[in-house]
């Protein structure tokens, strides 16, 4: 039976909509798919090995390919600007235009879903206009993840690959954009969320450390629990930074605090509180339970995110159609509700920070940071 592709188009522009979406088959689909890819990586370190199907080895060549294409774009001069570099455009348009010979070396896949799985990938690397990333991007490359599981590129045995070599490899390209084009952060929630750009790394991450146990002949300290011989890493383990150095390796909770802490000055407490607020919980179960939930609140249940989805014929939108009007439209084409800064309000990149002198001024002030589904 032959399937009837479509390209991607953003369907979503009102609460009512968004409301929809999620009691959606597409919403379900996500969320099963983010607790599949989860549950793929409990105890499991990056370097472990794992089944690397066809499917993945071809991926992993795809994403290869995208990060040579940044290694030969240097950044134009602009060191005028915090903000983001033009030269991300170049690597924007380079990407767009090699993606559906890439995708033609994917095994089994048939070739007239390319156009529909496009629009998801050349998307997950940045807004080509505001330079920016942020979680609507990362969620562009998930939609990408769960079309090509559709159309049995990979499977479900492929899980544990997905997590820990093909999502892992996606998220150490971003960061050699995110460092190289000074990518802004996408909206302004600033310290409010996990980090500038990410939030499935410390999903995925938390994952990893369900149940660690590591061998020490240390005496414990106040950052973890000693029992016949071993020790328990406490999520409060990420204030320590032999801890932090030492497990960034094999985990990608720890990898994302060494990145964070390598870029912004001060403690966590200062510039991350969100993820300070979390290093008070107990286990690394509930830290993990606690950002599923979190992601289908801050990211899923959210419209300055939602309302940039794309919706094909594989993710479908069923909902109802946009009201005729709405005042809280503006002439960008989508809504402004909620935090009310999707975009337009530019955000400085942290390594543009870092590479200049750093000027006294106003310190950060936002509203008190909401309650998180961590108990």
């Amino acid at each position: 039976m032959s399937t009837s592709f479509e390209i991607p188009a953003k369907r979503i522009l009102s609460s009512a909509q968004l409301t929809a979406f999620q009691s959606s088959a597409t919403y379900n689909t996500l969320v099963s798919y983010v607790e599949a890819l989860n549950a793929s990586a409990v105890g499991v370190k990056l370097n472990d090995p794992c089944s690397e199907s066809p499917g993945i080895n071809a991926i992993l060549s795809l994403l290869d390919a995208i990060e040579q294409v940044a290694r030969e774009t240097p950044p134009i001069e602009n060191k005028a600007s915090r903000f983001g570099n033009p030269a991300f455009r170049s690597f924007y348009d380079k990407v767009h235009a090699l993606t559906p010979s890439l995708h033609a070396d994917l095994p089994g896949l048939d070739q007239n879903a390319t156009p529909e799985l496009s629009a998801y990938f050349t998307q997950a690397w940045g807004n080509r206009e505001r330079i920016d990333y942020g979680s609507g991007m990362e969620l562009n490359f998930l939609c990408w993840l769960v079309c090509l599981e559709h159309l049995q590129v990979v499977a479900a045995s492929d899980h544990t690959a997905l997590v820990t070599r093909v999502f892992w490899k996606y998220i150490q390209i971003m960061r050699v954009l995110q460092s190289t084009y000074w990518l802004e952060p996408a909206g302004s929630h600033g310290v409010w969320g996990l980090d500038d750009y990410h939030f499935l790394p410390f999903l995925f991450g938390s994952a990893q450390l369900r149940g660690m146990l590591r061998s020490v002949t240390e005496p414990a300290n106040p950052d973890t629990l000693s029992a016949a011989g071993h020790k328990f890493v406490r999520p409060k383990g990420i204030h320590d930074p032999e801890i932090v150095e030492e497990l960034s390796k094999d985990y990608m909770y720890f990898s994302c605090i060494q990145f964070i802490n390598s870029i912004k000055t001060a403690s966590l407490r200062w510039h991350s509180p969100m993820l300070d607020d979390i290093s008070a919980v107990k286990t690394w179960e509930k830290v993990n339970s606690g950002m599923i939930k979190m992601y289908q609140a801050e990211v899923l249940g959210k419209l300055p995110v939602i309302q940039h989805f794309l919706f094909g014929s594989i993710l479908r939108y069923d909902g109802p159609p946009p009201p005729a009007s709405d005042e809280s439209y503006h002439g960008d084409g989508h809504a402004h509700e909620g935090w009310g800064d999707c975009c337009g309000i530019p955000v400085p990149s942290a390594f543009a920070a870092v590479q200049q002198e750093r000027e006294p001024g106003k310190r950060i002030e936002g509203p008190g940071i909401r309650p998180v589904p961590f108990d």
